[in-house]
Order: structure tokens, then C-alpha cells, then sequence
């Protein structure tokens, strides 16, 4: 019999009897005293059953019945440890105080585990660092509040501050989707104030609060042709393709970056490359195009290459 199955029956074995002998476990499974031995091991270290031995009425005991694990067939491999341990520092990584807390149980579990092999999961996450660049301090009450009400489909009351105006508005969301772009987090969403899906930095949401209200519900499909369609993370169904021409040099490295889903992308006869996507909002756009300054050139549309002629102009005139 296979050691999975045993497991099984020696939790049925416990679930019947408040002890059991030794002699009675090994009859009733049909193992020798070796067997069983490796088992009770096994299920100590490896599948954290609290099986104490009273050695006054020469018994066996299962203290955690209601803690043990129901599924001992679900089992991790050195290698798939690593990848668990590796997935669970980088969330924690990703965003401090948000899931870390969380997972801690289950990261001191797989430490044990590790320990087992004569790892050290100290060592290992040490090993796996995440850079984070223009990462803005994020609220978590209200990121949570987000992320709770976006998974139960509530409506949320939030007071939201709008940078570019300098000014704090007060309006009800219904969230779809929590995006993570370039170590920030947004939330799609529909605003009942404006009557469209708009996007919303979390950072500026002041302040969140649930209500009972059920959120109004988009497709997936809308979601997508409104929000990912064009370029960056303002979305919005595109209307304009930007074709840029990057240097030789910087070809080396943009050949291999994804801008757009739907980009397309020509190398030149004289090394430099070419790339066109589709896109609606410029803003992000522009800043992307001038951190290449002299390796890129906008051949068009004649708009965004007016845009950022102009955006280097002006950069020029406070070194003049």
C-alpha cells in the first residue's frame, strides 16, 4: 500500500479511536513495526500530524485532528519549494505589509520543510532582490479596501486627488480590475461620477470606503478595448500608431522589448529599427520617447513628433 494511502487510514484510524495501540496499527494496516515507525516520522515532519505516544496507557494520540492536513497527497519537490519560497519573497518584495503577513504560515511551514533537506530558507531568499524605481508610498488601508471590494464586486465611495488639476474629488467606483504597472498599482473602474471606465491611481485615492451597493458590471471585452488597447497604462481605445526609428545601438536592446501587444517591428538595412504601435493618450508616451533622446526619431504622426520637438526645445532652453 502506497504511504499516501496509509495516511488516510491512519486518520480514519484516529477519527474512530481517541488512542490507539501499537499493535492495533499495525494489525488493522497490515505493516511491520519498520513501516511504522517511517510513517509516524513522516507524518510528524512532513505532514505536521501532532502524534504524541502515552507511555502511561502505552497508546498512540493525534492531538491536531482538526489541523491536520486533509490533502497528503500534495506534495513539493526540493525544487518546487524553491519556486514557492522564490514567488513568495518576491510578492513581499513587491509590495511590504501587503500579502506577506499572510503567507507567513505557509513560508514557515516550507521552511521546515527545507530545513528537512538541509536548507536554510534565510540563505535563500537572500539570494532574490527586487529594484524598485519610482515606486510611489502606497496606502494599504485603501489598497485593500480596493482589492476587497474589486474581488466581492462592491461599489466604494472614494475621495480621489487629481495631480495634474491639484484638486480632490469626491465620487463612487465600481473597481474591475487592480493593475501592476512599473512598481505601481491603478484600478480600472467605473466612475458613477462621469458615467465612463476610467483609470485611477491607487496612491491618489485619499481615502475608501465600501459600500453595500453591488458594482456595475463590465465585460471583459469592454475592459480591454477601453483600458489596453493603446499605449501605457492610460489606455482608452487608440485612435493614432506611432512609428519611431531608434538607433543602431539602441536597436540592440528595443528588438527585444514588447511596447504593445499589437507592435510591429523592422530592422534596417543600416542596423537602426523601426517600431509602430497603436496608442491614444500621449503623455506616457512622450516621456518614454525623450529618455532615448538623440537614439530615437518620431516619424510620426506629424503630431507627436511636433509634441516632442517641442518637449525638447524646451528642455534645451535651461541649458542655453
Amino acid at each position: 500500500m502506497a504511504q499516501f494511502d496509509r495516511v488516510y487510514q491512519y486518520k480514519a484510524l484516529f477519527k474512530r479511536k481517541r488512542a490507539v495501540s501499537k499493535q492495533a496499527i499495525l494489525a488493522e494496516l497490515e505493516i511491520s513495526e519498520a513501516t511504522f515507525k517511517r510513517d509516524l516520522e513522516k507524518m510528524r515532519d512532513f505532514y505536521n500530524y501532532d502524534i504524541i505516544y502515552d507511555r502511561f496507557e502505552n497508546v498512540y494520540k493525534l492531538q491536531n485532528e482538526e489541523a491536520a492536513y486533509e490533502l497528503p497527497g500534495l506534495v513539493f519537490s526540493q525544487k518546487e519549494l524553491l519556486a514557492l519560497l522564490t514567488i513568495q519573497n518576491m510578492i513581499t518584495e513587491l509590495e511590504p505589509g501587503l500579502l506577506g503577513p499572510k503567507l507567513q504560515p505557509l513560508q514557515e511551514r516550507m521552511a521546515d520543510l527545507l530545513a528537512s533537506e538541509g536548507l536554510d530558507i534565510a540563505s535563500l531568499t537572500k539570494r532574490v532582490r527586487a529594484v524598485h524605481a519610482g515606486k510611489r508610498r502606497l496606502g494599504l488601508k485603501c489598497f485593500q479596501a480596493l482589492a476587497q471590494a474589486t474581488l466581492e464586486r462592491q461599489k466604494v465611495h472614494v475621495h480621489h486627488f487629481n495631480r495634474q488639476r491639484g484638486e480632490t474629488t469626491e465620487r463612487v467606483i465600481s473597481p474591475q480590475q487592480l493593475v501592476h504597472y512599473r512598481d505601481n498599482w491603478y484600478v480600472d473602474a467605473w466612475c458613477h461620477l462621469r458615467n465612463k471606465l476610467l483609470n485611477f491611481s491607487v496612491d491618489a485615492i485619499m481615502q475608501c470606503d465600501i459600500l453595500p451597493e453591488a458594482a456595475k458590471e463590465l465585460s471583459q471585452k469592454d475592459i480591454r478595448i477601453v483600458m489596453q488597447s493603446g499605449y501605457g497604462i492610460f489606455g482608452g481605445e487608440a485612435h493614432h500608431w506611432a512609428k519611431l526609428k531608434f538607433s543602431a545601438v539602441r536597436a540592440r536592446w528595443v528588438q527585444a522589448e514588447e511596447w504593445h501587444p499589437e507592435q510591429k517591428g523592422t530592422t534596417n538595412e543600416d542596423g537602426s529599427y523601426t517600431l509602430e504601435f497603436p496608442y491614444s493618450d500621449e503623455r506616457e508616451l512622450l516621456g518614454d520617447i525623450l529618455r532615448f533622446g538623440a537614439h530615437v526619431e518620431v516619424l510620426g504622426p506629424k503630431s507627436l513628433r511636433s509634441n516632442v520637438a517641442s518637449a525638447l526645445m524646451q528642455s534645451l532652453k535651461h541649458y542655453e
